[in-house]
């Protein structure tokens, strides 16, 4: 199986050309990502923990999904694709905003991506794939915040980053 490609991108989000994933997060080029939040009626959002097999964030909770956009694909189709891959729904998927960020990991990967935030409103459980997720939750985003200041090491450097500079966004 060829391994997964990310797109590497300039700062305006202009496509440079493709590299594997793992080639991308060790020379730590600034590529396209997404990050996917779902939430209730309550204004709560759905969490993901990452499975413990991952190669990098282990363990970790975060937003409801994220990942790569494939070439060719927009980000509502990608974040629609991985939101059934990771979490086993479907739902419709808006754009908020996008930013960079670059995030080193202990095990020498460094993230640094141009993320697209997507929104979506969802009322059910997921069906997760173990793959993907080891366990889910949802939490009022108050809380979300509040247990980040007190347990920051629970959560994945994006999520955090997220809702530190964007929480006016999420919390629409």
């Amino acid at each position: 199986m060829e391994e997964e490609k990310v797109i590497l991108v300039n700062e305006n989000d202009e496509q440079l050309g493709l590299m594997p994933k793992l080639e991308a997060h060790e020379k730590a080029l600034l590529h396209r990502a997404f990050s996917v939040f779902v939430l209730n009626d309550k204004k709560e959002v759905m969490l993901q923990q990452r499975a413990h097999h991952k190669y990098h964030s282990p363990g970790l909770w975060t937003n409801t999904c994220c990942s790569h956009q494939r070439e060719g694909e927009n980000n509502i189709e990608a974040g629609t694709r991985r939101l059934q891959e990771e979490m086993g729904f479907v739902t419709p998927l808006k754009e908020t905003i996008s930013f960079i960020y670059k995030a080193p990991f202990d095990n020498g990967l460094t993230e640094h991506e141009l993320d697209h935030v997507l929104i979506g409103h969802y009322e059910n459980d997921p069906v997760i794939n173990p793959e993907e997720v080891a366990d889910w939750k949802w939490m009022p985003i108050a809380d979300i915040k509040k247990d980040i200041a007190t347990n920051p090491e629970s959560y994945t450097a994006w999520f955090k980053i997220i809702f530190d500079k964007f929480y006016e966004y999420i919390r629409l």
